[in-house]
């Protein structure tokens, strides 16, 4: 029996640090894949490990198919794990691993056919008298595999199974991944900071960061309706362009909004998205645009929706079905800064204080965990220093754009472009997004 689990206002810190979890909720439905995604120290894993029960919850309710379970011993969830290691006994065969929490639930049981039941299902029936040293990284997380679903658990928690192992085996492992836990329509929660994997795996994908859940939902709405700048930066190939903007809205002339040395004309008479720009007049904003958002118009006019930048080729990505442009348009970037969100270290322990630390302090720690991220203003470029490196990731210009492989440019090529506002983003400074409006579009997962 598959099984629902809902985590309500949860919360984990640990000795004194920041917390590692900030109320998050969840509500897991029975057979749904989750997919926890978000960078290295967002606290996914230690999610995971709270609804295993290899962690304690500080505060909030875990629910196991309604049933109040933060008191449960990890043998009373029915949950089995699978962890990024491998976690395998090297003294074991594939067939002692497998069978080994069979033998501990049932003692006096026979566990052979079910671990060549599972042997045949993951098609290892030819690894199972051999050692882990004697098997390749796949192999192994096969067998780890194989030891979890041999249980018959309520529950699959994953946590990166495939971080170790090269990318032409991940893309076969997650392939394997996605059929097997449909085909036995358990519900499973996946711990990854690859957004790839959480694009591909997941009816649902959860974004993560500082221990905060920034966004909850389809793949498709995660990708098209960013909640905020780090969920639009943190998801998609190449990363969005993002880039500072400022609104103007003359009462006697058409809205635009400035890039720097260009600007982007909102077309009369405004949609009802552009219309709320207006309370934005005058204000800095970040504009943000996929790759696919903008493309090269050298012998084409443009459609309805499309107004023109232009642009200087800087660099080119040739990636065989496709080829991404680097483009300088004179405009300045914005920077979500810290994108990997490091966590900050602990504070020492106060000696001359028992009360810990103030209200204002507590207040202040809330809120910036609770932001996606202020987005690092530079001053007029002019007055600015050079930014020593590009962003990670990114190579030097301030628009990508994914255009045909058989394109031809060359580097310092002047290059008419055409920008489609249907897939325009604009964001205020505290990284929020305020167009499209903040609001779901009911057709997205139909």
């Amino acid at each position: 029996m598959t099984r629902a689990i809902t985590l309500h206002d949860v919360s984990k810190s640990y000795a004194r640090g920041p917390r590692v979890v900030e109320r998050l909720s969840l509500d897991i439905a029975p057979g749904e894949f989750l997919v926890l995604l978000g960078p290295s120290g967002c606290g996914k894993s230690t999610v995971l490990r709270m609804i295993a029960g290899l962690e304690d919850i500080d505060e909030g309710e875990l629910l196991l198919d309604g049933e109040y379970a933060n008191d449960w011993q990890p043998s009373e969830r029915h949950i089995a794990m699978v962890f990024q290691n491998f976690a395998l006994y090297p003294s074991m065969t594939s067939r002692d691993n497998i069978g080994f929490p069979l033998r501990i639930e049932a003692p006096g049981a026979d566990p052979r056919p079910r671990v060549d039941a599972t042997a045949r299902m993951l098609g290892i029936e030819d690894l199972l008298d051999r050692f882990p040293s004697q098997l390749s990284g796949g192999e192994r997380q096969r067998v780890a595999m194989g030891r979890a679903i041999a249980r018959h658990p309520s529950a699959f928690l994953m946590d990166e199974p495939l971080s170790n192992l090269d990318a032409k085996l991940r893309n076969h492992l997650r392939a394997e991944i996605s059929r097997l836990t449909r085909e036995l329509g358990v519900t499973t929660v996946y711990v990854t900071h690859d957004q790839a994997e959480a694009m591909s795996l997941g009816d649902r994908v959860a974004v993560l960061r500082g221990g905060v859940l920034h966004q909850v939902g389809s793949p498709r709405e995660v990708y098209a309706l960013p909640r905020n700048v780090f969920v639009a930066a943190f998801i998609g190939t190449p990363r969005i362009n993002l880039l500072r903007g400022l609104v103007r809205a003359p009462l006697d002339g058409a809205m635009t909004i400035s890039l720097g040395k260009q600007y982007l004309r909102l077309p009369e008479p405004l949609c009802l998205d552009h219309r709320l720009l207006r309370v934005q007049q005058g204000r800095e904003v970040i504009v943000g645009l996929r790759s696919e958002a903008v493309r090269i118009a050298r012998h084409s006019a443009a459609r309805p929706g499309e107004v023109p930048l232009t642009g200087l080729v800087e660099h080119m990505e040739f990636q065989g079905h496709e080829t991404l442009v680097h483009f300088n348009t004179g405009s300045r970037p914005a920077v979500v800064p810290e994108l990997e969100a490091p966590r900050p270290a602990a504070r020492p322990a106060r000696r001359r204080r028992r009360e810990g630390p103030g209200m204002l302090d507590r207040l202040r720690e809330r809120a910036g965990s609770l932001r996606a991220g202020p987005v690092v203003v530079l001053e007029d470029p002019a007055d600015a220093a050079p930014d020593p490196a590009p962003p990670e990731g990114r190579l030097p210009g301030d628009l990508v754009v994914r255009t045909t492989p058989d394109i031809r440019l060359h580097h310092g090529m002047q290059v008419p472009l055409l920008v489609d506002l249907a897939h325009l983003f604009v964001f205020d400074q505290h990284g929020d997004r305020i167009c499209p409006a903040p609001v779901r579009l009911p057709d997205l997962d139909e």
